[in-house]
């Protein structure tokens, strides 16, 4: 079983599809909680949103202060200087929720793995090396934290990939979104880029993509 605790929300009493959707530094599995209705998706999707909570931790950049985190930054400068162990421990928790999907009957063919900020450097190191095709990856305002060190799956080199960004994001520039997306050509992946006039958060519009993307990747 999984080591993280979870918040699961079922759009119907059967299920035949999952999203891992993992929250930012120093929130937690609530932070998107409201945004399943918002997506306003069809009844006839069928899907378990699975919001993980992060372990607290000491970060370094805010002066060593406990919080839930996936990993430590240690510089917030544009490299990023990040605590990789523990990113790649946080991989591995996501790695045991997806594995907990398939044992629970969802084909790994219909998981999504999402994530924000912090969570989206997660989801990114998740999906592009998971052993098994998912349905997709979805990376909101966050940046490729593993960019020199990821060993991609072959088997997920066609995955569907949905990269958001804030124009005014203050806390993970825009820069670093782009940076991401041309990694991802480096190693030959695909992947749809949209950016929107807010800072570091969600946006309605976003929100309308986001529906658009999964209704898409999971029809």
């Amino acid at each position: 079983m999984p080591t993280l605790s979870t918040i699961e929300i079922e759009t119907a009493e059967k299920v035949d599809a999952s999203i891992i959707w993992l929250h930012g530094l120093g929130a937690n599995g609530h932070d998107f909680e409201p945004i399943v209705p918002q997506l306003r998706l069809p009844k006839s999707f069928a899907i378990r949103f699975i919001f993980p909570h992060a372990p607290s931790i000491p970060v370094t950049i805010n002066g060593g202060m406990v919080m839930p985190a996936w990993y430590d930054i240690i510089d917030a400068s544009m490299d990023r200087d990040i605590d990789h162990t523990q990113i790649m421990q946080s991989s591995d928790w996501i790695n045991e929720l997806i594995k907990q999907e398939i044992d629970r009957g969802i084909d790994s063919k219909r998981i999504i793995i999402a994530g924000f900020s912090q969570g989206g450097a997660v989801a990114y190191q998740v999906a592009l090396t998971y052993p098994d095709a998912l349905a997709g990856l979805m990376a909101l305002s966050t940046y490729l934290a593993t960019s020199q060190t990821i060993k991609p799956s072959s088997i997920n080199q066609d995955i569907p990939i949905l990269v958001c960004h804030g124009r005014l994001d203050m806390v993970v520039p825009e820069m670093l979104g782009r940076n991401a997306i041309d990694s991802l050509k480096s190693m030959g992946y695909e992947a749809q880029y949209h950016t929107y006039a807010m800072q570091h958060s969600v946006s309605f519009e976003e929100i309308v993509d986001i529906s658009n993307w999964i209704q898409e990747v999971l029809a």
